[in-house]
């Protein structure tokens, strides 16, 4: 008789012995909960890991080197796992640890809506300006999205081509950049998803049932993360918000504004604290202040705007000129610590979109008591300049005033004005004289900062007008005049006086600064505008901004004009915020900050409180320690909020854009080639819409892209597409979720066979 055979017992295909030993281990290894891990225990790790003879180890050879007994290994695994998850140190794949940078490399990740992204490296990363971006394919992103900070371990083994991104995966997240994400609600059986509206977040979001927030199908909605995902998992989330039906009229820019964390609507604590402002400048406030109401004062502005913060007297006498530019002492109002003052503070700036701002401050104190508003007496904080007859500063005072604003003009009506308009220079016939010694001195700043080297874009910007629906019904360009150059000048040298001032006080201070462009980026425009017949002139490791002003003059009405301008600005840095003054490169200024916008900057509102401090005598060392604690946070933020704000004002035009033009498909246009590309090439018409028409659309020839000519080259015809060449277009598609408009060409304006010339 057959003996039966035992059933053993499955061990996860270990022995038992084995499996024995390793539930033991695990008893040893308790959860972390159970071992608090302190930053002394931690502190004790990283000294030993930053120590210059350490090699990577695994746990049980830390646990030797330590002393750390088998039984107290959990202790040292927690304090590991802390570490980890902080993204301050790292684990190999064969399981050692150390310092974070000997595995991995730090950046931001930029998603793609194909899956795939690019991680920037950080710029305390060594080399980080010369070393390409790091390609991350679609299965290596982990949970990363657009716009988090990441640490990438690098894949290695792979042969690249000669301009190819090195590869990379996902380590460790370290920063989420979205807690909320603006999407349009997908309703399905018991459950929805949030498909993203940005196209850099390429996943749905799974909604579970019942954290819908009521949401029906198509809505656009705010949905808050509650789980990120990550491998073969979607991430999950909660509606928060349901902002409207998607193509409902002020829905699509109300999500961007969303999508960018720009709120209209203030908290509760701000609106309590409103209640104790009043409507009108109260006596008691105009005390032991210079009144300078008897002064012709005048503002001038957009005919919509209605946040003026800026006035200006001008007196000429003996030669001289007697300047005063009158800011709105908003400080008086916002005090420091408040809730308003913390309000204003996480917004920054306010936002100008294309139907709506949302304002850095409530309306009834940027649109009411603060706004310098025609025949009202109103407090400012004045820089009361004298000049020579050549723009010289001979002597200057910022003071508390009261002032009363005479006329709020528009930049149109002054402008007019200068050029000869009788029926508005009668009607103004009271202050063209005033006008007219305000572009007087204005010509002769303007000269005087150009002689220095001041480099002076002039991009065109857009006018889009919509209709009482948010529906674009026409764009046309918005040029800067004469008016809206004189007020420029004028906040220039008052931002420039102050800054100077306050440097040389040595008082801690917000200082608007515009580092020299990397040399690098200036040798590979040098190299790129020599193929147009144009040079610069470098030192050994810098350029003079003076340089670039005369690159600027010699292209102006050329055909490669847009273009080189726009890669000239490219080339240069970003200005910001910081408390070192190190000077403006683009103004060739060695003193500058932002004094005359506090209603819709909070830099300005901070130098205020601070220029109110000083002129009080309350700056006191201890007042100076606080400043010095809180002004590194300050320029960060608003540095921050100012980036935001300019990309959710550009997508808004793009998207504006894109409406009119949707309603234009089959329409003929004139316009000029202002980018060529290997894939295609743009078209600007004459109101600022840009447009591509890709390769595929050119189809009576073979194109071929000329790298160093700038330009497309037929095949067989020897037809040539250039820079600035005139173009006649046929509007073929629109995508507005997209943004993109498509061009077929129609005509050519200017014919241009064989190689022609640039």
């Amino acid at each position: 008789m057959e003996k039966k055979k035992k059933k053993r017992k499955n061990y996860g295909g270990r022995s038992r012995k084995s499996y024995e030993k390793k539930q033991k281990e695990q008893e040893l290894f308790r959860p972390e909960e159970e071992a608090p891990v302190t930053e002394e225990q931690k502190g004790q790790l990283l000294e030993l890991f930053g120590h210059q003879t350490y090699k990577p180890m695994r746990v049980k050879e830390l646990a030797i080197l330590l002393g750390v007994p088998k039984e107290e290994r959990f202790r040292l695994q927690a304090a590991l796992d802390a570490l980890l998850s902080e993204g301050r140190i790292g684990i190999s794949k064969r399981g050692k640890y150390a310092l974070a940078d000997k595995f991995y490399i730090t950046g931001t990740f930029l998603g793609n809506r194909k899956g795939f992204g690019f991680v920037v490296r950080d710029e305390e990363n060594p080399d980080a300006e010369k070393k390409p971006d790091i390609f991350i394919p679609a299965e290596h992103v982990n949970s990363a999205m657009d716009g988090d900070r990441v640490q990438v371990s690098m894949l290695y083994g792979k042969k690249y081509g000669k301009k190819a991104n090195p590869e990379g995966r996902v380590a460790n997240v370290l920063e989420r950049a979205h807690k909320t994400v603006v999407a349009t609600y997908e309703k399905a059986k018991g459950f929805g998803f949030a498909v993203p509206v940005s196209k850099k977040l390429c996943q749905d979001i799974f909604i579970p049932a019942g954290a819908a927030f009521g949401a029906s199908d198509r809505d656009r909605v705010m949905v808050e993360f509650t789980d990120y995902g990550g491998a073969g998992k979607k991430p999950e989330g909660r509606v928060t918000e349901v902002l409207g039906q998607t193509g409902a009229p002020g829905v699509d820019i109300l999500s961007i504004a969303k999508s960018y964390g720009f709120e209209s609507e203030f908290p509760e604590a701000v609106e309590r604290e409103l209640r104790n402002i009043p409507d009108q400048v109260e006596e008691a406030d105009m005390k032991e202040r210079r009144d300078l109401r008897g002064l012709q004062t005048v503002t001038i502005d957009g005919e919509d705007a209605k946040d003026l913060d800026d006035a200006i007297t001008l007196e000429k006498r003996d030669g001289h000129y007697f300047l005063g530019v009158h800011i709105a002492d908003v400080s008086h109002y916002v005090r420091e610590g408040s809730a308003l003052d913390k309000e204003a503070l996480s917004r920054g700036t306010s936002v100008y979109l294309t139907d709506r701002v949302i304002p850095m401050l409530p309306k009834k104190l940027s649109n009411g008591i603060c706004s310098l508003n025609q025949g009202v007496p109103r407090l400012a904080l004045s820089c009361l300049v004298e000049l020579d007859e050549k723009g010289k500063v001979l002597e200057h005072e910022i003071a508390k005033t009261v002032i009363c604003v005479d006329r709020r003009m528009t930049y149109t009506a002054v402008n007019a004005v200068l050029e000869g308009d009788v029926a508005l220079t009668e009607e103004y016939k009271e202050f063209a004289p005033f006008f007219f010694r305000m572009k007087e001195l204005s010509d002769i700043l303007r000269k005087r900062r150009k002689k220095r080297g001041s480099i002076d874009f002039e991009f065109a910007e857009s006018k889009i007008v919509l209709d009482e629906d948010g529906r674009p019904v026409d764009i046309h360009p918005y040029e800067r005049n004469a008016a809206t150059m004189l007020i420029e000048d004028f906040m220039l040298l008052a931002n420039e006086t102050v800054a100077e001032d306050y440097f040389w006080q040595g008082q801690p201070f917000v200082y608007r600064v515009h580092e020299n462009p990397d040399p690098d980026r200036i040798r590979e425009l040098a190299l790129f505008i020599s193929n147009f017949g144009y040079h610069l002139k470098m030192g050994k490791e810098e350029i003079h901004p003076g340089e670039l002003q005369r690159l600027l003059a010699k292209i102006q009405d050329s055909p490669e004009e847009a273009m080189l301008s726009r890669l000239t600005l490219r080339s240069m840095k970003r200005a910001k915020y910081q408390t070192e003054c190190i000077g403006h490169f683009g103004l060739a200024a060695k003193y500058y900050c932002h004094f005359t916008s506090p209603i819709r900057r909070y830099p300005d509102l901070q130098i205020h409180r601070i220029i109110g401090e000083c002129l009080a005598g309350r700056m006191s060392g201890e007042r100076k320690e606080h400043y010095q604690e809180l002004l590194g946070g300050v320029c960060a933020q608003c540095s921050l909020k100012e980036r935001q704000a300019d990309d959710a004002e550009r997508e808004t035009e793009k998207l504006k854009k894109c409406e009119y033009m949707a309603s234009r498909i089959g329409e003929v246009y004139d316009g000029v080639i202002s980018g060529v590309t290997g894939w295609g090439m743009y078209v600007e018409l004459p109101n600022t819409v840009e447009g591509m028409i890709s390769l595929s659309a050119l189809d009576n020839d073979y194109y071929e892209f000329d790298e160093a000519g700038y330009r497309l080259v037929g095949h067989s015809t020897g037809r040539v597409y250039r820079l600035g060449q005139k173009l006649r277009i046929r509007v073929t598609a629109v995508d507005t979720e997209a943004c993109t408009i498509d061009f077929a060409p129609e005509q050519d304006l200017e014919a241009d066979h064989g190689e022609g010339q640039l």
